[in-house]
């Protein structure tokens, strides 16, 4: 069979510790054999990172907004105990926290649904896709340990010079902290139209919660450029395609997700989406199951695993040991980039291998063959826990038949 061409290359960064293992077996065995790569390669192994001074993931973000397209494994981001482990200069800021800055993206996560993994939630029978905002909030602020006696303010000065203030607290009795946030009109505009774009490309609703009840500047402020944008640009393309925009408080939507049977985009602000995402991941059943795409407003995708870069596992392998290291997610970043490359190259086949790599890979699993996570959570009665690199070979096995 004649290999599968690409027209114009996609970034790929490469990773760290155990993932950066499953990610050349994948090329190995899952991709090689079909489809004549055609990539842009930067190492953002936390190595070279230290080598570059962390010029390799600056230059991998300028390189996805030229091509487009970025498919990137887990990477390391460094604390204390990884200084000497590495011999680091310094705790390097995390690469996804980099592109995303970069970009200006909006994560969005779903989950991947098997047989015999079952939601903890049994209304839940489609995926959830949370839509987290990259910027600003608790991941951009300042802080103060604040001593009795002390009066905290909120100080505003202007082009000319004025100041706006507003007390924060007086700490006439007791000492405490303070905490300043902040966002930009610019990038609330990008994370919505970014939701409202992915809504229109998955033909599925989009919700957005805040609490701007309580919030009446901050957060009302997302949910008035929200429904700005909407109602200007969006509105009729989601009515003719049969799709909703609606705007509710955080606790209510809470209630809601719990009711309902999934299908929808769930768009939250930057920490409401790193809390939710990991619930909803947990409650759909592993972390190791859920898909992870940045998209930019202009219509720039960056895909990846959800989850980090499994050191224990790592550990192991180095020593010799067998691992069954669970490398869906992993797959199906790759899965995405290329079917995101074929349709924006116009290369159809692309897009069906991609096809045929997904369902090969949940057909694996759905025959009872897995890796040691889904074997304690699947609920399949003939099921056979099998070694990161086997897996992998039974995928191949399914995905010959199909091609």
């Amino acid at each position: 069979m004649a290999k599968i061409i690409m027209k114009t290359p996609l970034v790929e960064m490469d990773g760290d510790e155990m993932t950066r293992i499953l990610w050349q077996w994948i090329k190995d065995i899952l991709l090689v054999p079909y489809v004549e790569l055609n990539t842009e390669y930067y190492d953002l192994g936390l190595k070279h990172r230290e080598e570059t001074k962390d010029q390799v993931t600056l230059d991998s973000a300028e390189a996805t907004k030229k091509y487009g397209v970025a498919v990137k494994c887990a990477t390391i981001t460094p604390n204390a105990a990884r200084m000497p482990e590495y011999n680091l200069t310094q705790m390097w800021k995390s690469p996804n926290g980099t592109i995303r800055a970069a970009l200006d993206g909006t994560v969005f996560r779903t989950p991947i649904i098997v047989k015999g993994i079952e939601p903890y939630i049994p209304t839940w029978t489609k995926p959830i896709t949370i839509a987290r905002h990259a910027y600003g909030d608790v991941y951009k602020n300042a802080e103060i340990r604040v001593e009795k006696g002390c009066k905290a303010e909120l100080v505003v000065t202007d082009a000319q010079g004025n100041e706006t203030r507003e007390l924060i607290h007086d700490f006439a009795k007791s000492d405490g902290i303070i905490q300043g946030l902040h966002n930009l009109d610019e990038s609330i505009a990008g994370f919505a139209r970014a939701c409202l774009n992915y809504g229109l490309d998955l033909k599925q609703d989009v919700w957005f919660a805040t609490k701007d009840t309580i919030s009446k500047k901050y957060d009302h402020r997302f949910k008035d450029i929200f429904q700005e944008i909407y109602d200007n640009e969006y509105k009729e393309r989601y009515e003719a395609a049969g799709i909703e925009y609606f705007y509710t408080l955080i606790d209510d939507a809470v209630a809601r997700v719990i009711r309902s049977e999934g299908g929808y985009i769930w768009a939250c602000k930057n920490y409401d989406g790193d809390v939710m995402s990991d619930m909803v991941s947990t409650a759909y059943g592993s972390l190791a199951m859920m898909t992870s795409v940045l998209v930019s407003p202009d219509g720039i995708y960056e895909y990846e695993a959800a989850h980090g870069t499994v050191q224990r596992h790592y550990y192991k392998y180095l020593k010799g040991e067998e691992t069954s290291t669970n490398s869906v997610a992993t797959i199906f970043a790759w899965s995405g980039a290329l079917r995101k490359r074929g349709e924006l190259d116009g290369t159809p086949e692309l897009c069906e291998f991609a096809d045929k790599l997904e369902k090969a890979t949940i057909q694996t699993i759905e025959n009872g063959i897995m890796t040691g996570d889904l074997y304690l959570i699947s609920k399949l009665e003939n099921k056979k826990k099998v070694d990161s690199k086997t897996f992998l070979e039974e995928i191949k096995v399914n995905l010959d038949k199909m091609m």
